[in-house]
This record gives structure tokens, sequence and C-alpha cells, in this order.
């Protein structure tokens, strides 16, 4: 355990000393109140609730986390400290969840700093508490599911850029998978039950109903089989590195 929180404070504490997490966070709350209040209308829909932020959220991801994922084990790589961590009297699985959950504490960190918009949507009406709670939860768990697929590619590729792309593609597709338009173009040629079960493999099926207040297990399930299979997956790269 000691071996793993080391990890984990080394990682949180590197974000914080170069201005690149300070830019993140400036970026993201721009674009996330750019797109809640001005690209959906959200005062001329006279509604207070946090529906046009959540709705958002899901695409501000797809680009947003894989920039924040890239780094964790290219950058070890590219500069060849990956070999020295490797040496340390730590297992793989505990570097890598250390560093996992140290970037998903900081994405946390960015949504939590989204708190104003929470209390102008108070101030404005009466919002299900409830309703937001059930959303920003959904919203974390699928920042840690973004985390998990850069994870993975971050392992796969020394090269920063590389790692970005990857993830990008593989976080759409998890997220546009489910979407109307695309279940409507795949119906042409597959058959419907094909077609549903994509749709409830999808990303988005699961955030709408978090984001809806309809907390079920098989959402929740659905979010930490992905976190898992996809850390997992990053702890075989690695210690097949490893051992080559």
């Amino acid at each position: 355990m000691n071996s793993f929180w080391a990890v984990f404070k080394r990682e949180l504490k590197s974000y914080f000393t170069t201005p690149l997490a300070y830019v993140f966070l400036v970026i993201f709350l721009f674009f996330a109140g750019y797109l809640t209040f001005n690209k959906q209308g959200f005062f001329e829909a006279r509604q207070a609730d946090m529906q046009p932020f959540f709705i958002n959220l899901p695409l501000l991801f797809i680009f947003m986390v894989p920039a924040t994922a890239m780094r964790l084990w290219a950058e070890e790589r590219k500069v060849g400290s990956i070999e020295l961590l490797f040496t340390l009297p730590i297992t793989i699985t505990q570097a890598i969840i250390g560093k996992f959950l140290a970037a998903w504490v900081f994405l946390g960190i960015a949504l939590a700093l989204t708190f104003p918009m929470v209390f102008t949507v108070a101030y404005l009406g009466d919002p299900d508490g409830g309703l937001i709670a059930a959303g920003y939860v959904g919203s974390f768990l699928m920042a840690g599911t973004f985390l998990a697929v850069g994870c993975f590619f971050s392992a796969v590729s020394k090269n920063q850029v590389i790692a970005f792309v990857l993830s990008v593609v593989a976080c759409a597709i998890l997220v546009f998978a489910g979407m109307p338009s695309t279940l409507n173009y795949l119906s042409a040629f597959l058959p419907a039950g094909l077609v549903s079960a994509v749709g409830n493999m999808s990303l988005q099926e699961h955030f709408n109903s978090l984001q809806r207040g309809v907390v079920r297990f098989k959402d929740l399930a659905y979010f930490v089989a992905l976190i898992v299979g996809w850390v997992a997956a990053c702890t075989v790269v690695l210690d097949e590195r490893k051992a080559s």
C-alpha cells in the first residue's frame, strides 16, 4: 500500500507542478459553460436544470479525457523512466492503479469546479437535487471509463499524439454507437436484435439513464466492467513489456 500511495501522490502532484493542468481546467470549464449556456440555449429554455450540461459532457469528454490520459505511460516510455519504474519494489498493477486513480481524481476535481452551474440553476429555480447528483455520478464514471481507455492506448504507444488519436476514436465509438442516427443507419442492414444489442452496449445508453436520475445496477456495472477491463488490458500490455 505504501508503494501504491507513493505513486498516487507523485502522479497527482505532477498535474499541478506544471501549467498544463491549469490550462486543461480553464479550457474544460470554458467549453462546459459555453456548451451549456450558449449552444443549448439554457436561458431561452426557461427550465432550471442541469440537463444542458450533462447532454454535452460525453462530446466534451471524448477530447478532454484522452488529452489527460495520453501522457500516463507514453511519456514514461518516451523519456525512458518506465524502465526505472519497473526496477522499483512495486508491482505493475500497483503502478497502473496508482497513476489511474490520480488521473481520475484530477478529472473529479475538474467536474467539481463546475459547481457554479449548480448554484446558478438552484438560484434560478427549484431543481431536483437527486437528479443532479445522479448526473454527476454518471459523469464521474464516464470520465473513469474514458480514462481507462486512454490508459490502455498510452501503454500501447510511446507517441502521445498517436495515443490521443486512438483514445479519441475508441471513446467516440463508445458514445456514437448508441446515437439514434447510428442505430437507424445500422438497422438498414443488420437484424433488429443486433442493432438493439449495439445500442445497449453503447456508453450513451447507460449515461442517459443516470442523467435522467435512474440509477440502475446494470448501468453502474457497465461502467465498472469497462474500467476494470481496460485497466486489466493495460496491465497485460505493460507486463509483456516488462518481461521483454
